[in-house]
């Protein structure tokens, strides 16, 4: 007990005679070299930039070169390069008009690369890839010929039912396009999945295309057809009628 009292005792007359020090002054080199390492910190980051856009530029220019294990890449650098796009075309200032051409150019060369990038991963051979594909349907400000061409071959052939269903949708979407709504009325027959010649019954009543009728009859006239699937064909044909 003592001890502690003892060594109580020392500890505050410690701390009694550091309260007594004097406090030392700043040196007046100190803002000088405050100041000077600000400037070197600045100048550090200016050059991390600088040096940062260099390789991204580098980098940018070796990821054009498709290779279908970077798609998560091309699918970065077409949203940066949209937002960029968007940005120059929403900004009214003379440099953006002066630069109009050069940003409709660089607007058409998004398009084709995403139109390009979609192309390449239908034909993916995993199903995860191919359905990605289809979502980049809704990133083209225009769907060609071409594009509505490699969907429906993919609704006709994919070998993955989840796969043809969601590029269903995606048809659907784009259903005012007249070779579209021929496609799907041709694809009627070439589809064995009860859920897929569901979806489509559902598709044809949504886009009320009455030419379907014919195929719905012809379908009803296969021996091994679901009876489900038959039930919704036959309700299918009395709205459609």
């Amino acid at each position: 007990m003592m001890i502690n009292e003892e060594f109580d005792d020392i500890e505050k007359r410690l701390w009694e005679q550091m309260g007594k020090l004097p406090t030392p002054e700043p040196s007046k080199k100190m803002k000088t070299r405050f100041h000077a390492m600000l400037d070197t910190y600045k100048a550090e980051v200016e050059d991390k930039k600088t040096s940062g856009l260099n390789i991204f530029l580098a980098k940018l220019k070796d990821i054009f070169t498709y290779k279908p294990s970077y798609n998560w890449a091309y699918a970065m650098v077409l949203i940066a390069m949209s937002g960029i796009v968007g940005y120059f075309i929403g900004t009214p200032t003379n440099q953006a008009v002066a630069d109009q051409n050069d940003v409709k150019k660089l607007s058409s060369e998004v398009q084709e690369m995403k139109e390009m990038m979609m192309l390449s991963m239908l034909e993916n051979p995993t199903a995860t890839e191919r359905l990605k594909a289809v979502s980049y349907t809704q990133e083209l400000n225009k769907v060609d010929d071409k594009v509505i061409d490699a969907l429906l071959t993919t609704l006709n052939s994919d070998p993955n039912e989840n796969v043809r269903l969601v590029t269903l949708e995606a048809l659907v979407q784009l259903g005012n396009n007249p070779r579209v709504r021929e496609g799907l009325v041709q694809s009627l027959m070439k589809q064995e999945s009860p859920l897929v010649q569901v979806a489509l019954a559902d598709a044809m009543v949504k886009l009320q295309e009455k030419r379907s009728i014919k195929q719905f009859k012809q379908l009803l006239q296969k021996e091994d057809l679901n009876k489900a699937v038959k039930g919704k064909i036959e309700k299918t044909i009395q709205v459609l009628s």
